[in-house]
């Protein structure tokens, strides 16, 4: 599928910026909100998808906004990390900036 679209895009004259694989480290849900949510989730037994969908909700409501400000402000020097590596994979703070 990406093959037929770069194609038909370059057919088109369209540029295309080379994108860095995916990384779980420039996702705010894998590094931030996902594991939150699973510290707080795991061991229960909700029973039903309205429970768990009840149960996610109240828990993304108890999250100060001050967190989301600190996820974004982590997310941007990951993202300097990663332009910094030049798309390499990098483990925590082992790029210098």
């Amino acid at each position: 599928m990406k093959d037929i679209v770069n194609r038909f895009l370059a057919s088109k004259n369209i540029p295309v910026a080379p994108r860095p694989p995916y990384s779980p480290d420039l996702s705010p849900c894998d590094f931030f909100l996902f594991p939150k949510l699973k510290n707080h989730l795991k061991g229960h037994h909700f029973g039903t998808l309205e429970n768990i969908q009840t149960a996610v909700t109240d828990q993304l409501k108890a999250f100060p906004i001050s967190k989301f400000h600190q996820c974004y402000e982590e997310w941007k020097k990951r993202l300097q990390r990663c332009v910094a590596s030049e798309g390499s994979y990098f483990e925590g703070d082992n790029v210098e900036l």
